[in-house]
């Protein structure tokens, strides 16, 4: 009986070493029996098996890090799909090795000379890895970067450039995807490819606005604007009393995005962020548009160094002009909180780069094993075929997850990892969720979904300021993801209203 009346409370309330952890002191609990916290593992007990999920399996861990008790085990040592809540590895390990300061950069070198206003020689942009050069950080101008290396440029006194546009993304690999990615998703935002040299999260962003009467065709707006991609638009204006049904597809190796649906004459502005093919190529055309919006003359032609036969010896080249990112502490708030797959995937590449000398999957899942192996997880208990669990083939324990959050908290950079992540009832993937409960602005947890596997996990303070690690994932059920979000939710604001005194 718990669990429905459980389930109608809530919807009526709706380039470092890894440093040692520094245990925290422990504060001081009035305990008594263990009466309370046997009812709350009762009631967990209730919710765990509801009947709803007899065809899929929970696996959940719930301790104290105050005390180390564990409030709550359930499947704990066996491999679920983790989907999103493999960033919690990605950024926590990215603290651990890069640290909080750590920036990237982005440079322009060149192979000639300034003579009268006249660049004789390429323009190279070399790509580290950057997953933030777009409008994210720069109040929504997506070429604001680009628009600062013009003027640059200018300073300099060039005003033409005899030679080509050179992208440069060897810093990493040419695999664009993660192993175990499914490829119908590609079109998308949160399936971006990953190059050492991106722009705006290496896509482009569609507004779709209703025609001025019913029949007509709707209008498109993309953003940048630039001629990388072409837009074929076959969305038209229905009956403000039909509902707004709007698809995007780019076919794999294109560069053609195919709009279609229906929109209602009142509906609002729909948008989407739209994948493309060769963000190098996209990243060095866009730049060369503005260069050349802003009046310099640019000669030659925007190349991905791929397909040119140079070797640039950037030691001997000059540099005209750089970009350097926001700190990796703002950068994990985007992974986490808005559940980035294309930062997640950049840092994850950026770690094998600079700790195992490739920018490629095999090297950075190296990096990251072994750096969990130092915080007792062992390399061959884990699964990981990329950084942000997109990959179905992605396998962890919930006792794995805890492990890590356990750790972190005792870390002295634990307040980066923690505010980078979602806050119940406030931002991020948890916006909507939890509130006008006591799990709304208590709870900080990373959310993660991929079909028919949910995961959350963070931490949560009790009703006595007890700080608890928690860990819920479950697999393979067939009910709506809505109640695998509510069962969490429950349970989230079950914690937060424990208490240990009667």
């Amino acid at each position: 009986m718990l669990l429905p009346l459980l389930f109608q409370f809530y919807s009526c309330a709706t380039a470092q070493k890894v440093i040692e952890a520094k245990p925290e002191p422990q504060k001081e609990f009035v305990y008594y029996e263990d009466t309370e916290l046997n009812q709350l593992r009762s009631e967990l007990d209730d919710i765990f098996n509801n009947p709803s999920f007899s065809n899929a399996y929970w696996g959940v861990v719930i301790q104290s890090l105050e005390t180390g008790e564990y409030f709550y085990r359930l499947n704990e040592h066996k491999s679920f799909i983790p989907a999103s809540n493999m960033k919690l590895f990605t950024t926590a390990v990215a603290l651990l090795k890069l640290g909080p300061d750590f920036k990237y950069r982005t440079n322009l070198y060149t192979d000639g000379e300034i003579k009268d206003g006249i660049l004789y020689g390429n323009l190279f942009v070399r790509g580290t890895g950057d997953p933030t050069i777009s409008g994210r950080f720069t109040n929504g101008d997506v070429i604001k970067t680009f628009k600062d290396w013009a003027d640059s440029l200018i300073k300099l006194g060039i005003k033409e450039i005899n030679g080509d546009i050179i992208g440069d993304d060897n810093y990493f690999d040419d695999q664009y995807m993660g192993t175990g990615w499914s490829w119908d998703d590609e079109t998308y935002w949160y399936s971006a490819h990953i190059s050492a040299l991106s722009f705006n999260d290496n896509c482009v962003d569609l507004e779709i606005i209703p025609g001025k009467k019913i029949g007509e065709p709707a209008l498109v707006k993309i953003t940048p604007e630039t001629k990388y991609v072409k837009i074929n638009n076959f969305v038209t204006t229905v009956h403000p009393d039909s509902v707004t049904q709007i698809d995007f597809f780019r076919a794999p190796g294109t560069n053609v995005i195919n709009v279609f649906g229906k929109i209602s004459l009142r509906s609002k502005t729909y948008k989407e962020s739209i994948s493309v093919h060769n963000p190098t190529l996209y990243t060095v055309t866009v730049l060369k548009e503005v260069l050349e919006s802003k009046g310099i003359k640019v000669n030659g032609n925007a190349v991905d160094i791929d397909d040119s036969q140079l070797n640039p010896d950037y030691e001997t080249m000059k540099v005209l002009a750089s970009y350097e990112s926001p700190p990796l502490s703002e950068i994990i708030k985007v992974i986490n909180k808005r559940s980035q797959n294309f930062y997640a995937e950049q840092v994850f590449r950026t770690l094998g780069k600079i700790f195992g000398g490739e920018g490629s999957t095999q090297k950075s899942v190296e990096v990251i094993k072994n750096t969990l192996s130092q915080i007792g997880i062992p390399p061959d208990a884990i699964s990981i075929y990329d950084g942000s669990g997109l990959s179905r083939l992605n396998l962890v324990t919930p006792f794995q997850i805890l492990t890590l959050l356990n750790y972190m908290y005792r870390h002295e950079y634990f307040s980066y990892f923690y505010e980078s992540l979602p806050i119940a009832g406030v931002d991020g993937t948890l916006e909507t969720r939890m509130r006008k409960t006591k799990a709304q602005g208590n709870v900080r947890a990373k959310t993660g979904y991929v079909q028919y596997a949910r995961s959350l996990s963070g931490y949560v303070k009790t009703k006595d300021d007890e700080m608890l690690a928690f860990v819920m994932m479950t697999n393979n059920y067939l009910v709506p993801t809505s109640v695998a979000n509510i069962t969490q939710d429950i349970v989230c604001n079950r914690l937060a209203n424990f208490s240990r005194r009667k």
